[in-house]
C-alpha cells in the first residue's frame, strides 16, 4: 500500500511537471532570444547569472525550508494523512506551480523587478504600497516561525542524549562552507564539478564531527538557553542578508540544494524499500471536524500546507533574488515550476514519515521536526546507519532548510523597505535589516517556548493571502498587456477565498475577547499580536483587492486594457 501511495504520488507530479508545466511555458510565451536582467545587468552583487543546476539548487532550497515538512506533518495529524495528500499534489500542479513559475517570468520580463513594482506599474502607486507593507508583514512572520523552530532543533534531546549540540555545530560549519565554497568558485575560479566534489565530502565529515563532539563541548551547548540560540540566529540572518550573493546565499544555497536532494534520495529509498505501511488513519475528522483539536478541515487544511502545495513565500524570492540571477527565460521552468514540484516530493516524503506511525503513537505529540527526524533515520538505520548519526544527519536537514530561507527572507525584507523608503545606500540597507529583524526579535523574546506555534496559524494565512495577492499583480500584468489569464485567475481567486476565510476564523477569537468586558486585559500576549497582526492583513488584502477591481475598472472605461 506504501509502494502503491509513493509511486502514484511521484507519477502525477511527473504528468503535472510534463503537460501542465509545458501547458504554462506556452502561455507565458518563453523567449531566450530576451537578455534577461543577471546578463543585462550584471553587478557582480545581487544581479549574477547562474547555470541552470546552481540557481536550481539555490532556489529550491531557498523555498523549501520547514514548510513541506512541519505543515504536512501537523495536517496529517490534525485531519489525516488523506486530504494533505490531495492538496499537495493538486495545490502543487495547477496553483502552487503557476503561481511561482508566473511571478518569476513577470519578474524578469521587467528587469528583475519585484511584483510590488509590477503593481505600481500596472495597477498604482498606492497598490504598490498595499502589496509591499504585507509582504513585510508575511516575511516577518516566515522569520518568526523558522528562526524558532530551527533554536528548537538545536535543544533536540533524545531518549538518552543531546543531538541538539552536534547539529547546531554542523549546521554552523555548513555555512563557513557554503562562504569556502563561494570563494573557490568566483575568486578561485574553481570549476563547479571540482567545486562540489571536495564540499560534498566535507559536509559529510561536519556531520560525523558534530556526533562525536566531547561531552564537555556537549554540555557547555546544551546549556544556552532558547532565547539565546533566537539572538545568534537573527544575528546571523543580519550579516548573511548583507553579504554579496555569491559569497554565501548562492553556493550555500546550492549546498543546500544537494543535502535536499541526497535527503529526498534517503526518504524515497526508505520509504519505498524499508517494508513500511500506512498506519496513520487517512481521516482523522468527524465529518469535517478535526478529531485531535476541533479545527475545520475547511479550510484549515489550505493554509496549514502552505510551502509543499502553494506558498506566497515563493513568488516574493522568485521576484526577489532569484529574477537576478536566472541566465535564460526557458531555465525559468525548471527552476520555479521544477522547485515546487520538488517541494511536493518533499512534502509527501515528510508525510509519509507520519503515516507510518500508529494512532496512539508518543511520537506523535513531538514537535514535527523530531517526527520527520525520527522517520528518515529509521530509514538510514536500515541501511545499516548508526541511530545518533542517523538522526543527526535528518535534523541537520531540517535546519539547513530552514538555514537557506531565513537569511533570504530577511535580504527580502530589506530590499522591500528599501523599495518603500528609497533607501539606497549600504546605510539604508542596514538599517532597513535592522527594522525587519526588531520585531522577530519582540515577538521571540516575549512570547513562550515554541512560540512558533502561535505564529504557524497567522504565518499559514498569510502567505495564502500573499500567493492570491501575487497572482492578482499577475493577472492585471498579463490582462493589461492583451494576454489570456484565466490561468493565473482562476488559483487566485481560490487561494483569496480560502485564506480570507481562514483569516476571519483566525481573527474571531481576539475580536470576541476584545469586546468582552474584561477586553484586552484578560487577553493571552500571543493571541493579541496574532489578533493584531491578523486584523492589519484582512485590511491590507481588502484594499489591495478594491484598489485593483478600480484599476482594471479604469483601464476597461478608458480602452487601456492592453496598454
Amino acid at each position: 500500500m506504501m509502494l502503491l501511495f509513493i509511486i502514484v504520488c511521484m507519477l502525477i507530479l511527473a504528468v503535472g511537471y510534463r503537460f501542465y508545466g509545458a501547458y504554462l511555458g506556452r502561455r507565458l510565451e518563453l523567449d531566450d532570444s530576451r537578455p534577461t536582467p543577471a546578463v543585462a545587468m550584471n553587478d557582480g552583487v545581487d544581479y549574477v547569472p547562474a547555470g541552470k543546476s546552481m540557481l536550481l539548487g539555490q532556489h529550491f532550497s531557498a523555498i523549501s525550508a520547514a514548510g513541506p515538512i512541519v505543515g504536512p506533518i501537523l495536517a496529517g495529524i490534525w485531519f489525516g494523512w488523506l486530504p494533505a495528500a490531495l492538496w499537495i499534489l493538486l495545490g502543487t500542479i495547477f496553483i502552487g506551480g503557476t503561481h511561482d513559475f508566473a511571478s518569476l517570468v513577470a519578474s524578469v520580463r521587467h528587469k528583475a523587478a519585484s511584483i510590488g513594482e509590477l503593481a505600481r506599474q500596472y495597477m498604482s502607486r498606492t497598490s504598490q504600497v498595499l502589496y509591499l507593507i504585507f509582504v513585510w508583514f508575511a516575511l516577518v512572520y516566515v522569520i518568526i516561525a523558522f528562526t524558532d523552530i530551527t533554536a528548537q532543533t538545536f535543544k533536540t534531546m533524545s531518549a538518552s542524549e543531546a543531538l541538539g549540540p552536534g547539529v547546531a555545530v554542523s549546521s554552523f560549519l555548513y555555512l563557513f562552507l557554503g562562504v569556502g565554497l563561494g570563494l573557490v568558485l568566483y575568486k578561485l575560479k574553481i570549476k563547479l564539478w571540482q567545486a562540489t566534489a571536495v564540499a560534498i565530502p566535507l559536509l559529510m565529515l561536519m556531520i560525523w564531527w558534530g556526533t562525536v563532539l566531547p561531552a564537555s563541548v556537549t554540555r557547555s551547548l546544551m546549556a544556552i538557553p532558547l532565547k539565546s540560540w533566537e539572538v545568534i540566529l537573527l544575528v546571523y540572518c543580519c550579516i548573511a542578508s548583507l553579504l554579496p550573493m555569491w559569497l554565501l546565499l548562492q553556493p550555500r544555497g546550492y549546498l543546500g540544494g544537494w543535502f535536499l536532494y541526497l535527503t529526498i534520495a534517503t526518504a524515497l529509498f526508505g520509504a519505498l524499500f524499508g517494508g513500511f505501511s500506512i498506519q496513520y488513519p487517512a481521516f482523522n475528522t468527524e465529518g469535517f471536524v478535526s478529531l485531535f483539536n476541533g479545527k475545520p478541515l475547511l479550510p484549515i487544511v489550505f493554509i496549514t500546507v502552505a510551502c509543499g502545495a502553494c506558498s506566497g513565500f515563493h513568488g516574493i524570492v522568485s521576484a526577489g533574488t532569484t529574477s537576478k540571477q536566472v541566465a535564460r527565460e526557458s531555465d525559468t521552468r525548471p527552476v520555479a515550476y521544477g522547485s515546487m514540484v520538488l517541494e511536493a516530493v518533499v512534502a509527501i516524503l515528510a508525510l509519509v514519515t507520519l503515516m507510518i506511525l500508529p494512532k496512539g503513537d508518543p511520537l506523535l505529540k513531538s514537535d514535527p521536526n523530531f517526527i520527520f527526524a525520527k522517520g528518515l533515520s529509521g530509514y538510514l538505520g536500515q541501511a545499516g546507519v548508526s541511530s545518533t548519526l542517523a538522526l543527526s544527519f535528518a535534523l541537520l536537514a531540517f535546519s539547513t532548510f530552514v538555514y537557506d530561507t531565513l537569511d533570504v527572507c530577511t535580504r527580502l525584507a530589506r530590499y522591500i523597505l528599501q523599495e518603500l523608503f528609497g533607501w539606497k545606500s549600504m546605510a539604508g540597507a542596514v538599517a532597513a535589516t535592522l527594522i525587519t529583524l526588531s520585531l522577530p526579535l519582540f515577538f521571540l523574546m516575549v512570547t513562550r517556548e515554541k512560540g512558533y506555534l502561535a505564529a504557524w496559524p497567522i504565518f499559514g494565512i498569510s502567505n495564502q493571502l500573499l500567493a492570491s495577492l501575487t497572482l492578482l499583480a499577475v493577472s492585471v500584468w498579463l490582462i493589461r498587456t492583451g494576454k489570456k489569464a484565466l490561468f493565473a485567475i482562476i488559483p487566485m481567486v481560490f487561494m483569496m477565498v480560502v485564506a480570507l476565510w481562514a483569516l476571519v476564523l483566525q481573527i474571531r477569537p481576539f475580536i470576541t475577547l476584545l469586546l468582552s468586558p474584561r477586553g484586552a486585559s484578560g487577553m493571552k500576549l500571543d493571541v493579541m499580536i496574532s489578533g493584531i497582526c491578523g486584523v492589519v492583513l484582512l485590511i491590507l488584502s481588502l484594499w489591495l483587492v478594491a484598489e485593483s477591481c478600480r484599476v482594471i475598472a479604469a483601464a476597461r472605461r478608458d480602452g487601456r486594457l492592453a496598454a
